[in-house]
Order: C-alpha cells, then sequence, then structure tokens
C-alpha cells in the first residue's frame, strides 16, 4: 500500500513539473516587444509603450482580486486549465490580428496567464501533504527555472543563426501553451481545500462558509498582526512591483538604446543568464547563515540601493551591454533577496495561509505597479515619459525604498537601545547570603 502510494505521489510530481515546463516555455516572449514593431510597424514604439502594455498591468491586477475571491471556492484545479488557455490565446491573437483593439485584448489575457499564478502554487500546495512542501517547492521552482532558460537558450539561438524569424518563433509557444492546456485536463483534482473544502462533515452551505470566512480573517489577521511580518510583507510587495515593472519595459529600453533593427541583439541569452543566476541566488538564501530579525533592515536596504543605482545607471548608457548587465545583476539581487523574505514571511503564519498571505502581498505590489504604471507610462492620466526617464523613476523608486527601510532601521535600533538602558538602570534585589554550618 505505501509503494503505491509512493508511487501516484511521484506520478503527481511528473505530471505537475510537466505542466510547469510547459506553461514556462515561451520562446517568443524574449523577443516580443521586436515582433510587435514588425507585426504592428503602423502603431510605433508610443503606442506600444502607453496604450498596450500597460493593459497586461491593469488586467493582472483586477484578476488576481477574482483568484482570491474563487480560487478556493472552485477547487483550484480549473484556475490551472485557465492559466494554459490564456496564454493560449494571447500567443494566438498577437500572432493572427493586425489591429489596436485584439491586440490590447491579447495584453488582458497576458495579464490573466500571470495573475493566475497565486492559484497555481495554491493548487500544488493542497494536493501534498505539508512535510513534502519544501520538496515540491524545489522541484516547481526547477521546472521553472528549466523552461524559461530553455525558452531563452533556444530563442536566442534560432534568431542568432537565422532558422527562425520574431514571428516563427511564436508558432513554438503556442504549440506549448496549446500542450500545457490539453496536460492540464489531466493533471488529478483536489478534493479538499483549504477553506471552503476543507471539512466535508459541515451540515449547510451557510456553516460552510461561515467556517471558511472565519478560518480567512484568523489567517489575515495572524499573518499582519505581526509588525515583523508586516515589514518584510512591505519590501515583498514593492520590490515585486518594481522588478515586475522593469522587467516587462526592458524589451523598449533594450530597442531605444540600439535603434538599429539590423544590429544582433541577444535577448534571450540575458533572459537565459539571469534565470540561472536567480535560481542560484534562490539556493544561495536557503543556506545563508544569517539573524535576519538584526540584520534585514541592513539587508533590504542595500538591495534597494543597489537596485536603484544599477537602474539609474541602465536608463542613462548609451551602451545596450551595459544595460544587459545592469538587469541581470537587478534580476539576481531581487531573486536572492525576494526568497529570503518570503522565508521570513513564512515563518510567521500559519502553515495554511501561504496562498491566502502571498496572494494578498501580489495584489499590493500589482496595485502598486498600477499606479506607478499610470503616473509614469500613460498619457491620459500621467506624464508619458520616455523610455530613458521612465527607468530613471524605477531607478528614483528603489533608492526611496532603501530610504525607507534605513529609516526603520535607525528608529529599531534606536528603541533597543532605549530598551537596554531600561534594562541597565533597573536596581537588582539585594543578594541574601546563607550561612551553612
Amino acid at each position: 500500500m505505501l509503494a503505491l502510494y509512493l508511487k501516484l505521489r511521484d506520478l503527481y510530481f511528473c505530471s505537475v513539473y510537466g505542466f510547469t515546463f510547459l506553461k514556462e516555455f515561451r520562446p517568443s516572449s524574449v523577443f516580443l516587444f521586436q515582433f510587435l514593431l514588425v507585426q504592428y510597424e503602423e502603431f510605433g514604439d508610443d503606442i506600444l509603450i502607453q496604450y498596450v502594455y500597460p493593459l497586461r498591468t491593469f488586467a493582472g491586477t483586477l484578476m488576481v482580486i477574482v483568484v482570491l475571491i474563487f480560487v478556493d471556492i472552485l477547487m483550484y484545479k480549473c484556475w490551472i486549465t485557465f492559466i494554459a488557455v490564456s496564454g493560449s490565446v494571447a500567443t494566438g491573437m498577437i500572432m493572427w490580428t493586425h489591429e489596436l483593439l485584439p491586440l490590447q485584448i491579447a495584453q488582458v489575457f497576458y495579464g490573466t496567464f500571470a495573475a493566475c499564478e497565486v492559484a497555481y502554487f495554491t493548487y500544488i500546495y493542497a494536493k501534498v501533504d505539508k512535510e513534502y512542501y519544501q520538496q515540491v517547492t524545489s522541484h516547481t521552482r526547477a521546472a521553472i527555472l528549466a523552461g524559461r532558460a530553455t525558452s531563452g537558450i533556444l530563442a536566442q539561438s534560432l534568431i542568432s543563426f537565422k532558422v527562425m524569424n520574431y514571428r516563427e518563433l511564436n508558432y513554438i509557444t503556442f504549440s506549448a501553451m496549446i500542450a500545457a492546456t490539453i496536460w492540464s485536463l489531466f493533471l488529478p483534482p483536489v478534493k479538499k481545500t483549504i477553506y471552503f473544502h476543507k471539512d466535508s462533515s459541515q451540515k449547510s452551505f451557510l456553516e460552510k462558509n461561515k467556517s471558511a470566512y472565519k478560518l480567512m480573517w484568523t489567517h489575515f489577521v495572524k499573518g499582519y498582526s505581526n509588525k515583523y511580518n508586516i515589514k518584510w510583507s512591505v519590501w515583498w510587495a514593492l520590490a515585486t512591483c518594481g522588478f515586475i515593472q522593469v522587467q516587462v519595459y526592458m524589451q523598449p529600453l533594450w530597442t531605444a538604446i540600439v535603434n538599429d533593427q539590423s544590429q544582433q541583439i541577444y535577448n534571450g541569452a540575458v533572459e537565459a543568464i539571469l534565470t540561472v543566476l536567480g535560481f542560484l541566488g534562490a539556493l544561495l538564501a536557503g543556506v545563508m547563515k544569517v539573524d535576519w530579525k538584526t540584520r534585514g533592515e541592513l539587508a533590504l536596504t542595500c538591495c534597494s540601493l543597489l537596485q536603484g543605482f544599477i537602474m539609474l545607471i541602465s536608463s542613462q548608457t548609451p551602451y545596450v551591454y551595459v544595460s544587459y548587465i545592469c538587469y541581470i545583476v537587478f534580476g539576481g539581487l531581487y531573486h536572492l533577496t525576494i526568497t529570503i523574505a518570503s522565508s521570513e514571511i513564512a515563518k510567521n503564519i500559519e502553515e495554511d495561509s501561504y496562498g491566502l498571505i502571498f496572494g494578498i502581498n501580489t495584489f499590493i505590489a500589482l496595485v502598486c505597479q498600477t499606479i506607478l504604471t499610470l503616473v509614469v507610462v500613460t498619457g491620459t492620466i500621467g506624464f508619458a515619459l520616455d523610455i530613458r526617464k521612465q527607468y530613471f523613476v524605477y531607478g528614483i523608486f528603489h533608492v526611496a525604498l532603501a530610504f525607507v527601510y534605513i529609516i526603520i532601521g535607525l528608529a529599531n535600533w534606536l528603541s533597543s537601545k532605549r530598551d537596554y538602558r531600561r534594562a541597565s538602570t533597573v536596581v537588582p534585589p539585594p543578594t541574601r547570603t546563607i550561612i551553612t554550618y
């Protein structure tokens, strides 16, 4: 019986890892902006940046709300299929349309694809016992790495050796998305969920929902009533906001720096290097023996400050290779520190509330990204800055984040010094000498 269970568990792991690899295998994504410039050449850079790309952010923010509300009620698996379907629709629409509205709708599906990641990880944890969380997390990360790194290497090789053009890369991505959709249909369903389908002995629909919302509220209060947890969660959300924004608009920045369609570009190679470096950073974070309770603010400050200066350099450099290096270092720092932040948050929340807490943190990150996009990128509400000025703002954003944690660190240091002085001024009770005869 035990052998059968182990075989079924390993089969489940393999099926999830296969889906993970397929959904991350998107060679066209590393050259997406170059493809759009060719496919929709009548629009130009400004239209794509101001009226197309922002819709991905807006859609993702709205979709995270829907996912947080319904992910547990609908028992996860349908969301897994929805991820693959969204990727298929988005890729198909940008390939076979030539008008602005379908392209904008495709960005909505791209945003949906990204937002459903919350449901994907919740599904993984719901299907395994807590004792296998570390195993399934590490293997899932490895599958994500394999998909993204393989995509970057393959795309760069096909473009550099002129085997395929930007459009033809989309056929590979579309095929992978279709395969992921079919694969998702055969993933095992979840019979019990964390909140709404936790206990089948509930007598009524009303009692079941009342119990679910009560447990969600309990997890929420426990997760965000801890000041230490709030400190790491705020950085997690703001740093994720900055990283996603930098990642989404990096290809337009490289295009502006190169400004020559005939020059060889290395987007795929850069993304592959960043993916591997991010994985190594995550591994490094896992083995570092540091007391983050006393040195956390220093780590967050240094990381944010370095990221800010790197983006300021990237916004001004006339050399695309310098920008490549800046992006790799920026992403490597993010992956290293976000792993530490995620670990510190996980230590201070209920084990079953991972999906809820990180889903809320993701929502906060996307809300901040939406505000940043409205102010910096769009022209209807914001300033519609050119791409170099946008990255100057992103650099200032990270520098400002660093100064916030400098202030938090100084406040905590002064508080600890004050507590130490109070403790040292307390007169200890007199000791009694006991004489024995």
